[in-house]
């Protein structure tokens, strides 16, 4: 019996609001907007968390950078020895959960081919560092450890200077000048692309670490020193054993501060993630107060269809209609108003996140949660705006109703 009540108010909303399309059609675009905005936000925001993990992710989350800090000492900033060779090696050597260590420095460097030229960082490195950092070579091969012993005036490109001084042609066996030293193309790395926050990680040129310390450097620091644990278990262990190697290799006293850093891959992709959930979901939020901006038009515009229908809602109640009926037929039109937006608002949010996805280059993951959330919250907002006005209906005076014009 309820059920059967229940079919004839939800037909009854129906037709009403067929009988009014453009404005059931207005009356519902708030709410369109405010679930297509949440579905697509919320859809972006993972969507650029996943790509910041997976762009992190991809250098190895078992990799560890150490560099060199400064310490503070009488209020002024003292900076602090500098990363040497032995350090590496002594890192490789004494940790076992070590696998590789990869010793680099880089300075900003003028790169000439021809009449060509192009701003970018060379960087001195030893092979590990193509291990380390999950590198691979598109053309050509990487150092040889001849190469990388005697130093050698060989280079490795990246993408970039690839592009910018050589365009289709191939640079495997050319000269080119980087800075003041002449050296011979060996081969090119694989592109990468730009980062999610619109850095070029294929703007380089990689030679051996003692071609650049001694051509361009002239000195033998190292700017950090990529550590790569034996797997991402123990990549914390691998930390907290260099940590304590590295204060002991620089004769800090107990309870004075690191003059280093130690960073751990997965800690900051973590950190990214949890930094991105949070402003998605504040994003999420902004977007669900237009829902209430909805939920306040599909109020006033059932108060306005109460007093279009007074004289119908009299002749219901004369006939013998219950208040609580008449509640029940203007809330459920108020609720179909909201799922049908809600319905639409779906489509709309997932559609255009998709393309907006698309258009961005971020992965498109939609959270099944999310959605069924936004079309919840529009269902309550038929429940909690359009009960006020079907609750006037249902109180109006019969005689009263019938006597209005």
């Amino acid at each position: 019996m309820m059920l059967a009540m229940l079919g004839n108010t939800v037909l009854m909303a129906l037709r009403e609001i067929r009988r009014n399309t453009l404005r059931s059609t207005l009356t519902t675009l708030g709410i369109v907007i405010g679930v297509g905005a949440v579905i697509a936000l919320v859809t972006l925001g993972q969507g650029a968390t996943d790509r910041v993990t997976n762009e992190i992710s991809s250098m190895g989350v078992n990799m560890i950078i150490v560099s060199p800090g400064a310490m503070r000492r009488g209020g002024a900033s003292v900076t602090a020895q500098p990363l040497l060779m032995a350090d590496a090696l002594a890192i490789e050597r004494e940790i076992p959960v070590v696998m590789a260590a990869a010793p680099s420095a880089q300075r900003a460097q003028l790169v000439i081919y021809g009449s060509l030229n192009w701003n970018t960082v060379a960087v001195g490195v030893t092979d590990a560092y193509f291990r380390v950092r999950n590198l691979g070579v598109a053309s050509g091969r990487s150092f040889s450890d001849a190469e990388l012993q005697a130093g050698s005036t060989v280079c490795v490109l990246g993408a970039t200077p690839k592009k910018e001084l050589f365009g289709g042609e191939d640079p495997i066996g050319q000269t080119l000048r980087v800075g003041r030293v002449a050296c011979e193309v060996i081969g090119v790395t694989e592109a990468k692309g730009r980062s999610t926050f619109g850095m070029d990680q294929d703007d380089y040129v990689l030679m051996p670490l003692v071609t650049y310390q001694r051509r361009i450097a002239g000195s033998v620091n190292l700017g950090s020193i990529a550590v790569s644990a034996v797997s991402e278990e123990a990549t914390h262990k691998a930390k907290t054993q260099i940590e304590a190697l590295m204060r002991e290799r620089r004769r800090i006293t107990p309870g004075k501060p690191d003059d280093f850093s130690v960073q751990d891959m997965r800690e900051i992709v973590e950190t990214l993630a949890t930094v991105t959930n949070v402003l998605t979901a504040l994003l999420g939020a902004v977007a669900a107060v237009s829902l209430l901006v909805g939920g306040i038009g599909i109020m006033n515009i059932m108060l306005v269809s109460v007093t279009e229908r007074t004289r119908e809602i009299g002749i219901r109640l004369a006939i013998g209609a219950r208040g609580r009926e008449v509640l029940m037929q203007f809330l459920v039109e108020a609720v179909v108003l909201c799922m049908l937006g809600g319905i639409v608002g779906m489509a709309v949010g997932l559609g255009g996140s998709y393309f907006a996805a698309q258009a961005m280059s971020l992965p498109f993951r939609v959270l099944p949660e999310i959605v069924a959330i936004a079309f919840g919250f529009s269902v309550i907002v038929g429940v909690l705006f359009g009960f006020f006005p079907a609750l006037k209906a249902s109180r109006l005076n019969p005689i009263e109703a019938l006597r209005h014009e």
